[in-house]
């Protein structure tokens, strides 16, 4: 997808400030690099701003935090009731020990898919990377929950169902249904990301001012549902993973 992409002054000034100098350390060590002017391709680069925006945003709106909350406190505690509600709607009271991982995802999944919408800037989840790394990081974490709360042996057990003369026709099912998981994570995401963008693109090159508008508008609530979807995916496996069998 690189090979589409217009190139972004910010991606180019990122190269040419840290890029540039870390590629001649790097083949100073020996380590060969493919391009060493465009060292970070532009995904990484506003994955890059994704987190210092997320870090900076949070980290000064939970300065000085108080009893009586103000409307900065109050609109963060709003985001962390609604993650909460998610996750004991999915998995239960002791969903709430998930938020960190599911808030830290959504949040970020968010702000990635509405960056495109910013002049100068692009989705990073719009490359197949993104939502790859993001849905193997869930992939690895309810079965490592999952793993937790029941030990290894009783959570192997939900691989082979209920009845063992069915084990070896339940195993590979399951194994093939869990590894397909961060499959449709991922392409459901990059799919529509990266669709919505490219039209607005097109759009925009036929004519550049009102016309995108509509499509811009509806970008944000795709953006926004798409998020919520992976997460919501997210809290589902992860309450399939702890629940206890009956």
């Amino acid at each position: 997808m690189e090979e589409l992409s217009h190139k972004l002054f910010i991606v180019e000034l990122f190269n040419k400030v840290i890029g540039k100098p870390l590629a001649q350390l790097l083949q100073g060590m020996g380590i060969s690099v493919h391009n060493p002017n465009h060292l970070f391709p532009d995904y990484v680069v506003m994955c890059f701003i994704a987190f210092l925006f997320l870090i900076i945003f949070f980290g000064f709106s939970s300065r000085k935090l108080r009893l009586v909350p103000q409307k900065r406190q109050s609109f963060l505690e709003i985001i962390i009731q609604a993650f909460e509600w998610l996750l004991v709607e999915t998995v239960g009271e002791e969903g709430k020990k998930y938020v960190p991982l599911i808030a830290t995802i959504g949040l970020f999944l968010l702000i990635c898919n509405l960056m495109g919408l910013v002049p100068g800037l692009m989705s990073p989840t719009s490359n197949i990377n993104v939502p790859v790394g993001c849905a193997l990081v869930v992939f690895v974490y309810y079965h490592w929950q999952g793993i937790k709360a029941r030990g290894f042996f009783n959570y192997l057990k939900q691989f082979t169902g209920p009845i063992p003369l069915l084990a070896p026709l339940m195993l590979p099912i399951e194994i093939i249904s869990h590894f397909s998981r961060p499959v449709s994570l991922s392409i459901r995401l990059f799919g529509n990301i990266f669709a919505e963008e490219l039209l607005i693109v097109v759009i925009a090159s036929i004519i550049p001012f009102f016309l995108p508008l509509p499509f811009m508008a509806l970008a944000i609530f795709t953006s926004i549902i798409q998020a919520f979807v992976f997460i919501m995916l997210a809290c589902v496996y992860i309450a399939g993973a702890v629940e206890e069998e009956h």
